[in-house]
């Protein structure tokens, strides 16, 4: 599913994790697991990554991730969910409206703060899905291209993020078991949705990356229902 609809997969794997190891395990399991997932996709999308874009995200990536995850190591923030849930939410409504044009102008170098913002987020919570995904569509990136350079940015993200859970204890043995677990699940998942992008065309393509966003954001709106019943 994160293949080919531009990320997001996530969102199914953490109530699960929560569920059956508690919330504390969700940022490293899911980084560890989205890791290796996100890797091979490098390894097999590899000619189509856009080199330009990734070193412009580069050092934002770095720095939000290690500044996420030192923030997770010391509080929680429940709201930041809800922020996310209703920026996907708009920007998928914005390119279904404009009928998959762009609905903002992104310009190269602004990847450098929305890469520290999407790491950052993603030390807190574990993974934030498709939220640069509208970036890199108004980018005018697609298909092949969105998910090579997609990957290969959220690998390195996490591999960061990895490091720096270690090194503030919110990263045990077992959670890397765990990770590794849902890592070697994602290869044949890869494999399979690689068969699938091949047979699309770019517009629907596109449109599977829009309902897929939108489903993202109602679905974290959903598992964070509690924050309204308590208003």
């Amino acid at each position: 599913m994160s293949t080919f609809t531009g990320g997001g997969s996530s969102y199914i794997l953490i109530p699960l994790v929560s569920l059956l190891l508690g919330a504390s395990a969700v940022p490293p399991v899911i980084t560890t697991g989205m890791l290796l997932g996100n890797f091979q996709r490098v390894v097999i999308y590899r000619k189509s990554i856009n080199w330009q874009v990734f070193c412009w995200y580069l050092p934002g990536g770095i720095i939000g991730a290690c500044f996420g995850a030192f923030v997770l190591s010391k509080t929680k923030i429940e709201w930041l969910t809800l922020i996310l849930a209703l920026f996907l939410i708009i920007s998928a409504s914005n390119i279904f409206l404009n009928q998959g044009k762009k609905t903002f102008e992104v310009k190269l170098w602004y990847f450098l703060p929305s890469g520290f913002i999407y790491a950052f987020l993603s030390g807190l919570i574990g993974s934030t899905g498709p939220l640069m995904t509208p970036f890199y569509i108004n980018y005018g990136l697609v298909k092949e291209d969105l998910i090579a350079t997609r990957a290969v940015n959220i690998a390195t993200v996490h591999a960061v993020k990895i490091i720096a859970y270690a090194f503030f204890g919110a990263w045990t043995t077992q959670y890397l078991v765990y990770g590794l677990m849902i890592g070697a699940a994602a290869l044949p998942g890869n494999w399979l949705g690689q068969i699938v992008v091949e047979k699309m065309s770019e517009q629907r393509f596109q449109q599977m990356v829009v309902a897929f966003i939108m489903f993202s954001g109602m679905l974290l709106m959903w598992q964070e229902r509690q924050f309204f019943l308590i208003w």
